[in-house]
Parts: structure tokens; C-alpha cells; sequence
């Protein structure tokens, strides 16, 4: 179960189980002799990328495989190949910077000492090590979040670590840890957002004449034109893989994507759909996007300009990952959530550990800290509607916990899925915007949807 422990602080949560659970199974039909034996050999060369050739032999009990001229008796079979996201992406055995013995997780809640003098313009504090550190406005108001939110996410993550410990998931000891090593990869997959400014020099496409859903069938190869100007759809009980730019890419099963910048949304209008729950992770402008340009940024004009409200249904749950700026934090609630008339009702936060259950950065990191936020709302309407809607599902909890070992990719989320599940009706549709991966019973959206999906983050585990 991807849900390890449910307390009423919140979820302890196996990310790398949910990905597995999403059915990444090929299935190949085929026919062959029915006095063929079938054996199944898989190429570990990697340069298929789990491609598998597949040998006839003779029975012993039947004789020869018939040769040209005979007659041959054919029966249908229909093998699965199996893939499972590399487990070595969750291998986050100890922690990116270590806190001190008296501020680990499992010694208690320390209180640090902070002696605080103010001058005009600035801050100084004075910690237990004589160490003096000015701060801006907008890393005080970081302090004064965190001073607010602190208890909560360190009572509530160590509750929930402690039934981690207690059921095996977590191990404390480094001894019980794995020994894998971890694997380094290089560059992987096209450029996807460069493929989608590419994109915008392709001849304009008519859309009277152009279809608005491409849906997968055998053929794995599609033309990026086709790809990046309309919704791709697996609507099969199995994963398909799609040939991009000579990459290959898993899509699970009962999922649909976009490719595309946020400059070529009608595609996604197109489709038609209304969705009862949309999460959003804008890739949000600051200093170390900026520096490491490891994606392209969005101001917060432009992150107005998504169209949420054409593609919300009434009472749209929407669920916003938020940086530990408390500039964006202010943007959403303040000024991002009225424009689309959605209105705040929560805050949660995800809590990375690590597989012994530490916090991966000290909780109290004048930096980096080791929780993210995310702001729940729903699209106002009627009332009256609104509850008689909400009468087979949950409130919104003011506050939770998503504790999990991150993925060591960098932004690869936590799966809400499964948290969200009772607060939201069954078979309700589903869009993530800012997708950097799929998930079954899901629309995603993004320039890189494709990004976590190529088939070298997977293993070829068997054949069936």
C-alpha cells in the first residue's frame, strides 16, 4: 500500500509503491504454434530498453517445429512485460545536512535559544554559537511562518515516524539499511521543453481538420507534431510506450497527457473536460532557479493567466505547491486562488525524511527547510449546491502531514492520489498542471510531462 501509516496528523507515505501500483505492464499479443513451447529472453545489453525477443522451440513430447510448408496451428497468447521504477532514487539514507544530537527527530522537541535585536532595515539573531546572521524581510517572514508551524510538523512527523519504526518501513539503524549503490545517470531523454519551444515553428495546424485527442494504440512511434497539438490518450487496462525524438517513454494505463508550454493551452481546452480536483505545481521564480537554470520560470502574471477556471468543475478541489517564500505563499491565498474564485481552505505540508526517519535537512535550517507547502481551496459557487455536493465526502482539514522519502530527482512529488481520496467523490476527474510525470485516472499537463516517464528511470523486473 502506498499509504504505509494514516494518523490524524496526517500520512506516511511509499512514493515508490504508488508508482508501482500504476500498472506499468506491457502487454503484447501475439500467435505462435500450439505445439511451440515459449521461451521468453530478455536483451540486458540496455540498449533495447527492455525490449524482449521471444524463442520457439520443440517440445519433446511433440516433435519438430513445422517448417515452411506445413500447416501450421496458431494459438493466441499475450505476454507482459514488467516494469518498476528504479529503487535507488528512493536510497535517501542519510540526511543532506545533519542536525545536531539534540535536535534529532527522536530526542524530543529541543527549543532553540535565539536572542533576536532589531535595527532599521535588518534583523540580527544571536544563536547558542555566537553566531551572528542578518536577514532580509522576507527570510524574517520565513521565521515567523516557521515559528507558527513548527510544533505541528515536528509532533506530527515524529508520531508518524514512530509507527514507521514500529511496522519496519523505517529502519534506524544504518546497519538495516539497503547497500545498493546508487546509480548516476547521465543526460536522459530529448529536451522536452526545448522540444515544445521548437514546436511553435511547426506550419499552424487547422483545427477544424485536426483531431482532438490522439489516442494509443500499437503504434508507438507518433509524429511530434501530433503529440504537442493535441491530448494523448492510453485508454487501455495496460502501459503503452511512445517513441519520442528516438526516446522511449512509458504512459500507464486510463491516463492522458499534454505536451506543450504554457503558450499552447487550447489543446488541453479542447479536450472538453471538466475536473473536480487540479493540482498545480508552478515552476516558481527565485534566486537558485535562476542561478543552477535548471527549468524555465514563471512570473506571477503569467501563473494568472492558466485558464483553471474554464477547466474547473463546480466545486473543483485545487491543491497549489508553494515554495517556503512567504512572497508566493501570499501570492496564492492573497491574490492567485480570488482571481480563479477559489477560496482558501487549507495548508498541508509534505515533511521529507530519510528511510531512518530523519528530517532530511534540520528542521530548523536558516535555509533549506524540510517541509513544503501546499494550499488547498475549492471554486466558490451556490452555497446550497456546494453542500449538497459535499455530503458524501470529508472537509477539508485545515491541517495534515504528507511525511515520505523524497525521490532524489529533483521535484518529483509525493502522489496525492491517495490523501486526497476521501475528500473528493469516487471516479472524479483529475488534472496536474506542471506535470513532470503520469499517473492512471489522470490528465497531466506540461513541458516536460514526459520527464520522469522515460524508460531508463524504470527496470525490466519479468516477463509473464
Amino acid at each position: 500500500m502506498s499509504v504505509v501509516h494514516r494518523l490524524t496528523a496526517g500520512w506516511l507515505v511509499d512514493h515508490l509503491s504508488f508508482i508501482n501500483q500504476c500498472g506499468y505492464e506491457i502487454c503484447d499479443s501475439f500467435a505462435y504454434p500450439g505445439n511451440v513451447t515459449l521461451h521468453t529472453s530478455v536483451n540486458s545489453t540496455g540498449d533495447c530498453h527492455g525490449t524482449s525477443t521471444f524463442a520457439a522451440t520443440s517440445s519433446s513430447r511433440d516433435g519438430p517445429i513445422p517448417g515452411p510448408g506445413d500447416a501450421i496451428e496458431t494459438e493466441s497468447k499475450t505476454a507482459k512485460t514488467r516494469y518498476v521504477f528504479r529503487e535507488e532514487f528512493f536510497d535517501v539514507l542519510k540526511p543532506h545536512i545533519a542536525a545536531a544530537p539534540e535536535q534529532q527527530l527522536w530526542q524530543g522537541c529541543s527549543e532553540v535559544i535565539i536572542w533576536i535585536f532589531f535595527f532599521p532595515h535588518c534583523l540580527f539573531i544571536l544563536q547558542k554559537r555566537k553566531r551572528k546572521c542578518v536577514f532580509n524581510q522576507g527570510e524574517l517572514d520565513a521565521l515567523e511562518y516557521h515559528s507558527k508551524v513548527r510544533k505541528l510538523i515536528w509532533e506530527g512527523t515524529l508520531h508518524l515516524v514512530q509507527e514507521g519504526l514500529k511496522s519496519g518501513f523505517l529502519h534506524r539503524t544504518a546497519a538495516e539499511l539497503s547497500c545498493r549503490k546508487n546509480v548516476i545517470l547521465g543526460h536522459i531523454g530529448c529536451g522536452l521543453a526545448e522540444l515544445c519551444e521548437m514546436a511553435k515553428q511547426f506550419p499552424a495546424v487547422n483545427e477544424s481538420d485536426h483531431q482532438t485527442v490522439h489516442v494509443l494504440d500499437d503504434e508507438t512511434s507518433i509524429p511530434e507534431q501530433d503529440l504537442l497539438s493535441c491530448v494523448t490518450e492510453n485508454s487501455s487496462n495496460c502501459a503503452k510506450i511512445v517513441v519520442l525524438m528516438g526516446q522511449k517513454y512509458l504512459v500507464p494505463p486510463k491516463s492522458s497527457f499534454l505536451l506543450s508550454d504554457i503558450s499552447c493551452l487550447q489543446p488541453l481546452l479542447n479536450y472538453k473536460k471538466k475536473y473536480d480536483v487540479i493540482v498545480i505545481d508552478p515552476p516558481w521564480e527565485n534566486k537558485s532557479v535562476k542561478r543552477s537554470n535548471r527549468y524555465s520560470h514563471l512570473s506571477s502574471w503569467q501563473i494568472k493567466q492558466i485558464p483553471v477556471p474554464a477547466l474547473a468543475a463546480p466545486n473543483c478541489l485545487v491543491v497549489t505547491w508553494v515554495t517556503n517564500r512567504q512572497k508566493h505563499l501570499r501570492f496564492v491565498k492573497d491574490e492567485l486562488y480570488p482571481h480563479w474564485s477559489v477560496k482558501t481552505l487549507a495548508e498541508w505540508h509534505w515533511v521529507k525524511i530519510t528511510r531512518a526517519g530523519e528530517f532530511v535537512l534540520p528542521l530548523d535550517s536558516l535555509h533549506k527547510r524540510p517541509y513544503e507547502v501546499l494550499v488547498l481551496g475549492r471554486v466558490q459557487e451556490d452555497v446550497k449546491e456546494a453542500l449538497r455536493k459535499s455530503e458524501d465526502v470529508l472537509p477539508i482539514p485545515e491541517h495534515k502531514l504528507i511525511v515520505s522519502i523524497p525521490c532524489s530527482l529533483h521535484s518529483h512529488k509525493p502522489p496525492l492520489t491517495v490523501v486526497l481520496a476521501e475528500f473528493v467523490k469516487p471516479d472524479v476527474e483529475c488534472l496536474e498542471l506542471f506535470a513532470r510525470n503520469l499517473q492512471p485516472g489522470w490528465t497531466s499537463w506540461g513541458n516536460e510531462v514526459l520527464k520522469f516517464q522515460h524508460i531508463d528511470y524504470f527496470t525490466l523486473l519479468q516477463n509473464e
